[in-house]
């Protein structure tokens, strides 16, 4: 029920994967969805049994209500239910799998809305301790759980995310999209991120406006609005910095792919973070990675990508660096996604289930 099509970021993106990369053969699943989940996943379609609710789920106190009622009708012949939202609803009566894909609102509750923030503070730990077992991306993640709740580490388990074998193949020519966008002959680093005000956006202003910008570089940022959106347009402004940094807003599938894959560098300066999937998206599409060295984000990069602390000075150069050791860095993210694939993450999730179902 909180899947809500377009409005999850990443989190959206983990659990379809996961369902395309669990297999029919181990469980017959059934995805109770919001309204217009189909149509945005027909694949998922393809291969679960899809059933939606009659309305879209964007009503916090409209969905929490469906939790209760619809959901609780819908799956009382379930032998399990896996909440992939980080909650459980108040009535619930089968074992449960809970995913927590990170615990942001605990660090940084200045970034979340004050009414989502007390549901959050008051709804998770309740949940988290009602799981029979919790299903993280990292062991970041895990051991923020663990702290922040006190609980059971046997009873969470580390979900990786997954990327299908099909990604990219779609993706849009890069002539396509410099005329499409107007992207110049410029060469381009891109951002795939809600303007959010953990993601860096303003921190990448910083480092386009003292460096960047001189390197010839322009800055490509694609994703929905954020709580950051009206202050990382002004910074643009006011910087002077329209003609090198492109906002591009929500694209395509295929329109992602290609930027991404058309880039001289994926840049990822997140506070924050339960896992960063543009991250390995990145790697299989075949260009660098720098990101910060917060949270998860040294765990999931590993060696295949270069991770700096979030000061200015310590990025001025780091595209020239990435393309420099551009062949090391895509032969180490080659191996290091054999880690990441859509079945390895479904198989994962598969394990989970049957831990609670002992």
């Amino acid at each position: 029920m909180w899947c809500v099509p377009g409005a999850v970021g990443g989190s959206e993106d983990y659990l379809v994967r996961q369902l395309l990369g669990i297999s029919s053969n181990d469980f017959d699943i059934t995805v109770c969805a919001p309204q217009g989940f189909t149509a945005a996943h027909p694949d998922v379609a393809e291969r679960h049994r899809i059933i939606e609710t009659n309305h879209d789920g964007r009503s916090r106190p409209r969905r929490v209500i469906s939790e209760s009622t619809w959901l609780f009708k819908c799956s009382r012949d379930s032998a399990l239910v896996h909440h992939g939202g980080g909650t459980i609803p108040l009535r619930h009566r089968q074992p449960t799998v809970l995913t927590i894909h990170d615990l942001q609102y605990r660090e940084f509750p200045q970034y979340v809305r004050p009414h989502k923030l007390a549901y959050l503070r008051t709804v998770m730990p309740r949940s988290a301790r009602r799981a029979d077992i919790i299903a993280v991306p990292t062991q970041f993640v895990k051991q923020t759980v663990v702290d922040a709740y006190a609980i059971d580490p046997n009873r969470i388990t580390v979900v990786q995310h997954g990327i299908e074998s099909s990604l990219g193949t779609d993706a849009t020519s890069e002539a396509a999209l410099r005329a499409k966008y107007l992207l110049g002959d410029r060469p381009v680093v891109i951002l795939p991120a809600m303007t959010h005000p953990h993601k860096g956006h303003l921190f990448l202003l910083d480092v386009m406006e003292k460096y960047w910008n001189a390197q010839g570089i322009q800055l490509v940022l694609i994703g929905a609005a954020g709580l950051a959106e009206d202050a990382v347009n002004q910074r643009i402004s006011t910087a002077g910095l329209k003609s090198c940094v492109k906002k591009l807003g929500r694209v395509s599938k295929a329109d992602r792919d290609g930027l991404i894959k058309m880039a001289m560098a994926l840049v990822f300066p997140s506070e924050y973070e339960g896992f960063g999937a543009p991250i390995i998206e990145a790697m299989a599409l075949g260009t660098p990675v720098i990101s910060s060295d917060l949270a998860c984000l040294p765990e999931v990069v590993g060696d295949a990508g270069l991770v700096l602390p979030l000061l200015v000075e310590a990025w001025a150069d780091a595209v020239e660096q990435v393309q420099l050791s551009r062949g090391h860095y895509l032969e180490l993210a080659t191996r290091r996604l054999e880690n990441f694939t859509a079945e390895a993450s479904g198989r994962a999730l598969a394990d989970a289930y049957r831990m609670a179902l002992r």
